[in-house]
């Protein structure tokens, strides 16, 4: 029986239910490759001459290991959170020593703190791995593959894997807003930016689909505006600052109809877009409902809302990172990434449009 023509709801809840254990057994053999910027990175601009690091303390003081991994959080990011509630291994910084042999089956994460959808944005922190040189270690990746599985069997891999891909806030708040008259602010106006950088973030998960991505999240900006960081340098009172949260009310709506025109154009739901936006501002306009105490003061940080410079060993630190929406002036904490990943899994397609993660993984289950 289909789940369409299904007339007892208790028993189409339990073939639901039934469907997305399957598809949990089977994501066991599934890869997943991360792409995009530091709130993906798990570590990959640890091995580069950057600036853009999160290799000391505290970073890492709530991981299993109570040491700086190179994420950009307390403890576990939205990559690891993913992986462990698909009940895969978390994927490896594609740059470390320790992935070889058996570990290549797992996927890898490409990502690098800094990098945007343009290959100028981020100049200022040198040597980091920008999106298009990602996708070339990517193809690096599917060479180690092959030599490992064979050729047929590393393209089935690849087209079987779960993609996830974080990009376009460095594009507004390391580059069209990092200094007054930025060079592309006196190119574009707002809405024609954020026009050219829809444009070129289609190029770049069309040249994903070519390598053989056939599964991708594709996330939106979070609420730019809201961050401690932006707190403290535009908003004198804590209000979101207007012109940043414009930025994002332009970018989002866009890269949704984006996808949707990809994915009409491929003829099939290859790309989910992820609204990061809402994901995130539920907790911010209403941090006590999520058991927070703040979504404006970082927990990790000095100055005005804990948003000036970096989060370092002698910056202020809350005791209790659970307490804190936002680890440091950018990032959310552990907790708060676990919300925006259980949105992604099971929320509305007011969150994931066409669908969630929970109902990919049971359709894919029976492919």
């Amino acid at each position: 029986m289909s789940m369409a023509t299904c007339s007892d709801s208790s028993f189409c809840i339990i073939v639901t239910t039934l469907l997305i254990s399957i598809s949990f057994a089977s994501a066991q053999r599934r890869a997943f490759f991360v792409f995009g910027d530091s709130l993906v990175d798990s570590g990959n601009n640890d091995f580069l001459a950057t600036t853009a690091r999160a290799d000391a303390p505290p970073y890492g003081i709530d991981f299993p290991t109570h040491r700086p991994t190179g994420r950009f959080s307390n403890g576990l990011n939205i990559p690891d959170i993913i992986s462990e509630q698909l009940g895969l291994e978390p994927t490896l910084p594609y740059l470390s020593p320790l992935l070889i042999g058996e570990k290549l089956l797992v996927g890898a994460n490409f990502a690098s703190a800094g990098i945007g959808i343009l290959n100028d944005t981020g100049f200022q922190f040198l040597h980091i791995i920008h999106i298009y040189k990602q996708l070339k270690l990517f193809q690096h990746y599917q060479q180690r593959l092959s030599a490992h599985v064979g050729a047929e069997e590393a393209w089935r891999h690849v087209n079987q894997a779960l993609v996830l891909i974080t990009l376009g806030g460095n594009d507004f708040v390391n580059n069209y807003y990092l200094v007054p008259y930025s060079a592309r602010s006196r190119q574009f106006s707002l809405p024609d930016y954020v026009i050219y950088i829809i444009s070129e973030y289609r190029l770049i998960l069309k040249r994903l689909y070519d390598l053989g991505a056939r599964r991708v999240l594709v996330t939106g900006t979070g609420p730019m505006g809201c961050v401690p960081a932006e707190l403290a340098l535009r908003s004198g009172n804590g209000e979101c600052d207007v012109e940043l949260q414009r930025a994002a009310s332009l970018f989002n709506p866009q890269l949704v109809e984006m996808v949707k025109g990809l994915n009409r154009e491929i003829g099939a739901h290859v790309f989910i877009a992820v609204n990061a936006y809402e994901m995130n501002m539920d907790f911010v306009n209403n941090p006590g409902a999520y058991g927070f105490v703040t979504s404006k003061i970082a927990c990790c940080g000095q100055g005005p809302f804990n948003g000036v410079g970096l989060c370092t060993p002698i910056s202020n630190l809350c005791p209790n990172r659970d307490l804190y929406a936002f680890w440091d002036p950018f990032h959310p904490s552990e907790k708060a990434n676990r919300i925006i990943v259980q949105q992604m899994m099971t929320g509305s397609v007011q969150y994931m449009h066409p669908m969630n993660l929970s109902t990919i993984m049971a359709i894919d289950s029976r492919v």
